[in-house]
């Protein structure tokens, strides 16, 4: 069902959003580090229009679930959730923001890690900014919107995710300081392309480990005596904190300096390595994946025309990611029908899927 059928009136305004892949800083941003993610040709679309019965009423038609919220200081649970912080936030930064009729539809997988949520509430809020004609820039839109999911859907999230959807392409990878929020766009490697799989195994942020990982990497950088993770770069002064705060902290570091190391530049057999590295610090010390992703990962890692692979995303399931040689993208299917015959359903989710190559 379209708009019309919905809300019985036409859209008045629209905007969409990407999903987004990360190819290294994975549980970096929320410890002020350092990321490198890019968009995915998948986005989520917004449709707009003002409500006349006083009421918000939000649709997702690829839920097919209609929600009328009734009463304001009530938030909503499910994809609601994320429309209703969206909306809350724009009013606690000052913005009056009338009834409005909210048509979402989205090809971005849900639960694989791509940031689903991230591309409803950056397309919700470019929406909005359209309709009411509001000052607000990429950046303030990638900072509402990770304030609407910490506090209306509960996930203690980095600025990573909204970012990336507020401000990559799919041309290009993003480095991202998450302190600072300088920001460099860079090419892959020549002649590689990108494969995103997906493990079959979802995940759900706001009930898994995820704000517990937050919380350990708060204390870790507490008994250290700085203000974040981000600000030790030697992982030896990890190995001071207790378990499991000293492997928590060493992924933390680890990971940051590898993507330090990309921003200088480096060849494919280096950054694929630099990827295996993350999954087995992510696998290993940070205790995030899960045995369908492992075993997915290392059957990329050990196919030809794979530099390397890693989970993405915050884990406990989703998708993997991989740096493949142009001209070896049948790698995937390779992998899917090894990993099926190990009793696993996996599935391309990206496909064709290109980043600029041009220095």
């Amino acid at each position: 069902m379209d708009f019309l059928q919905i809300f019985g009136t036409l859209s008045v305004t629209q905007a969409n959003a990407p999903g987004r892949v990360n190819l290294l800083g994975e549980h970096t941003d929320y410890n002020d580090g350092f990321v490198l993610p890019t968009a995915i040709p998948q986005h989520t679309t917004v449709q707009l229009s003002f409500s006349d019965d006083g009421q918000h009423h939000f649709y997702s038609a690829n839920l097919q679930e209609h929600v009328s919220i009734l009463d304001i200081h009530h938030s909503p649970s499910g994809f609601a959730s994320y429309i209703f912080g969206c909306i809350e936030i724009l009013k606690q930064a000052g913005y009056t923001i009338p009834s409005l009729n909210v048509y979402v539809q989205s090809s971005v997988p849900i639960g694989s890690g791509l940031s689903s949520s991230a591309a409803l509430e950056v397309a919700t809020l470019r929406a909005i900014r359209q309709l009411l004609h509001l000052p607000i820039d990429d950046v303030e839109i990638a900072q509402l919107a990770q304030q609407a999911e910490i506090h209306y859907a509960g996930v203690q999230c980095g600025i990573m995710d909204q970012m990336a959807s507020s401000l990559a392409d799919t041309q290009h990878i993003l480095f991202l300081d998450t302190r600072t929020l300088e920001r460099h766009i860079l090419p892959l490697p020549s002649r590689t392309t990108i494969l995103v799989i997906d493990s079959g195994v979802p995940r759900t942020l706001a009930s898994s480990g995820y704000n517990q990982r937050r919380a350990e990497c708060e204390e870790a950088a507490h008994l250290l005596g700085v203000k974040a993770l981000r600000d030790i770069t030697d992982a030896q002064v990890t190995e001071s904190l207790p378990e499991p705060l000293n492997r928590r902290a060493r992924h933390v570091v680890t990971e940051n300096n590898r993507v330090l190391e990309v921003l200088q530049g480096v060849k494919p057999e280096r950054f694929g390595k630099l990827m295996n590295a993350s999954h087995t610090s992510l696998r290993d010390d940070y205790e995030v994946s899960v045995p369908a992703l492992d075993i997915l990962v290392e059957m990329l890692q050990q196919t030809p025309g794979v530099f390397g692979a890693r989970l993405t995303g915050a884990g406990f399931g989703g998708a993997c990611v991989a740096l493949v040689a142009l001209g070896a993208e049948k790698a995937a299917t390779q992998v899917l029908e090894q990993y099926k015959d190990a009793g696993y359903t996996g599935k391309i989710l990206v496909p064709n899927f290109e980043v600029s190559n041009a220095a």
